[in-house]
């Protein structure tokens, strides 16, 4: 079995609050003759909490025949200094021979952003090991920090990390991106446009880890005992645009009560206090604001919505390359209709025909939609949900996605192949 590290900053064990993308095309990957291990930072960036105890400099530990490498980072919470501490440690820790002397020698490795240092020790580690190198997009730095004014164009900073980014780009085999035309994006940067290799996010739906929920009631709504239930799960930060949402729910509350209808918003983040306040202040009492959840019980927490929402920020410089939000695939999983407000490049709820589509930063539109699919009848909603099951089957599932990754691995090691027998015969006519 080929061996492929995957340098994930962020990377999560299942059971945990938050993203598990590569340990589930981990999991599917070994169908394809690839044994993934995950190196990772070892504190949780959500919680901020040290998985390692104080002697620990590292830990191997193994969920689901797939191998986590911790390694030792500082602690910090929020985006200040500590966390950029955090960040150049990992980069400069994983570069240590001493911390992955004991894993097998890699075939391929990936360096996985949401942080373009993680790309950099990615690219030496491949070096290193003189094997190929493939840089996977999840974050379009230093765009996304532009965009979400973080970072002024044309800056010392911008410039540095725009040199860093097309280096990468250079050196690496293959380009993974996740948002679907993140690929132009790198063509403009002067980056062979062939390089890049869509692989979106997805969900697992093994029977284990995604059950379609049934229906949560056999009538139509409104009903006058049993609130319709609205859902959001996932992060409570700038780029989630919920700022309208809690505006939209009070709009809402004004037009059918505070009963009939309920926004459970389930997840953390740094803005989650702010709109406590915000609804608070609204004197919204149809929110409730609960903690984050481990992913595998997302499932049978969706079986108990009727619909669900996700806000996009209004960001056309950023979103015209697209999006491929983890939420909006266990959305679909879950065969519940969907209310999105985004106006970015793509669609995937209007695709599959699974819900209702807004524009951002939109209260009123917003509420307009969420009522809409409040007073649809239950069939119709139905109708949605299915359809926006079979389209996470057909296009986003764990396994589809790893088959695509494994053939991207596998001709990467063929494209290293031939670039080895070319440099041997260029060697033997010197000779």
């Amino acid at each position: 079995m080929k061996t492929v590290w995957i340098l994930n900053h962020y990377a999560i064990e299942p059971g945990t609050a938050g993203i598990t993308r590569h340990f589930d095309l981990a999991v599917n990957l070994r169908h394809h003759g690839w044994q993934a291990i995950i190196i990772a930072s070892s504190v949780e960036h959500i919680t901020g909490t040290q998985r390692l105890s104080a002697h620990e400099l590292h830990r191997q530990e193994t969920y689901a025949d797939v191998p986590f490498l911790w390694i030792r980072t500082p602690e910090y919470q929020g985006n200040g200094m500590r966390r950029i501490l955090n960040m150049l440690t990992y980069t400069g820790r994983v570069l240590m021979p001493m911390y992955t002397k004991k894993l097998p020698k890699p075939d391929v490795i990936i360096g996985s952003s949401a942080h373009p240092l993680t790309g950099l020790a990615g690219s030496l580690l491949a070096q290193r090991h003189r094997v190929p190198f493939i840089f996977e997009v999840r974050d379009l730095w230093p765009q996304t920090l532009i965009e979400f004014g973080r970072l002024r164009k044309g800056s010392l900073m911008a410039r540095m990390l725009g040199k860093l980014e097309r280096w990468l780009y250079q050196c690496a085999t293959r380009i993974i991106v996740v948002l679907p035309y993140a690929g132009d994006y790198i063509a403009s940067l002067g980056i062979a446009r062939e390089k890049a290799v869509w692989i979106p996010n997805g969900v697992n739906l093994s029977p284990s880890a995604c059950v379609v929920p049934p229906p949560a009631a056999a009538s139509d709504y409104p009903s006058p005992t049993l609130p319709f239930v609205l859902m959001y799960f996932g992060a409570h930060g700038q780029a989630n645009g919920l700022v309208p949402l809690v505006h939209a729910m009070k709009l809402v509350a004004d037009r059918v009560g505070t009963t009939a209808l309920t926004l459970r918003m389930i997840g953390n983040g740094p803005l989650k206090p702010e709109l406590m306040e915000l609804a608070q202040s609204l004197g919204i009492t149809n929110i409730s604001f609960e903690p984050p959840v481990p992913k595998h019980t997302v499932p049978a927490l969706a079986a108990q919505a009727d619909a669900f929402v996700i806000t996009i920020l209004g960001l056309p410089g950023l979103y015209r390359y697209g999006i491929s939000m983890n939420k909006i695939f266990d959305y679909l999983a879950a065969a519940r209709p969907v209310v999105i407000a985004s106006n970015a490049a793509n669609n995937p709820v209007h695709d599959a025909g699974a819900g209702l589509t807004v524009p951002p930063a939109d209260p009123e539109r917003l509420a307009d939609a969420i009522l809409q699919l409040f007073h649809t009848p239950q069939p119709e909603r139905l109708r949605m949900g299915e359809a926006g099951r079979r389209y996470v089957e057909e296009h986003h599932g764990s396994d589809r996605l790893a088959a695509r990754l494994a053939a991207t691995l596998e001709d990467c090691l063929i494209e290293a192949a031939q670039t080895t027998r070319q440099k041997n015969t260029r060697s033997v006519r010197i000779d």
